[in-house]
């Protein structure tokens, strides 16, 4: 709708008349997909299991290394290349981070103890981002309780 009111000025291309006709198809659109999401949702069954171990793939902690190494004095791009390294490995010996043994991360950098196992696993890497909107479990559950607030 923008991009159609803002070009009125260059050209008068597009009676807007039919500007109408996209915007009617959008709602038409949404909510059709609504009432698929309202009677999809309240059926989903979750894989508690098969959830948690896909997790666990494809180095999801990469990140919290390298703050990891940020935070033991390290810079980023340092940390950075550390962990490239660290992933590089663990995809040719076929091993996630955290299945890393210690003496295998230290390879890569000294500054590598063994409070790093905190730091690679799922729950540490949750509980890392305690912050507004993060994926913290403080902060889902404050989400959680701000959105049924909100519907009643």
């Amino acid at each position: 709708m923008l991009t159609i009111m803002k070009s009125q000025p260059l050209a008068y291309n597009k009676d807007n008349q039919e500007d109408k006709e996209p915007l009617f198809d959008t709602v038409d659109t949404l909510k059709a997909c609504l009432r698929v999401f309202a009677d999809m949702v309240p059926t989903i069954e979750t894989q508690r299991d098969t959830m948690y171990h896909s997790t666990k793939k494809g180095y999801t902690t990469a990140t919290d290394l390298a703050d990891y190494l940020v935070n033991k004095g390290l810079a980023f791009r340092d940390a950075h290349e550390i962990v490239g390294q660290s992933v590089s490995y663990g995809i040719k010996h076929q091993k996630d981070l955290s299945e890393l043994s210690l003496e295998e991360l230290q390879r890569f950098d000294a500054h590598i103890e063994k409070d790093v196992f905190e730091v690679l696993s799922l729950e540490g890497s949750l509980a890392a981002r305690n912050h507004l909107g993060a994926t913290s479990p403080n902060q889902v559950k404050r989400a959680i309780d701000a959105a049924r607030n909100n519907l009643t």
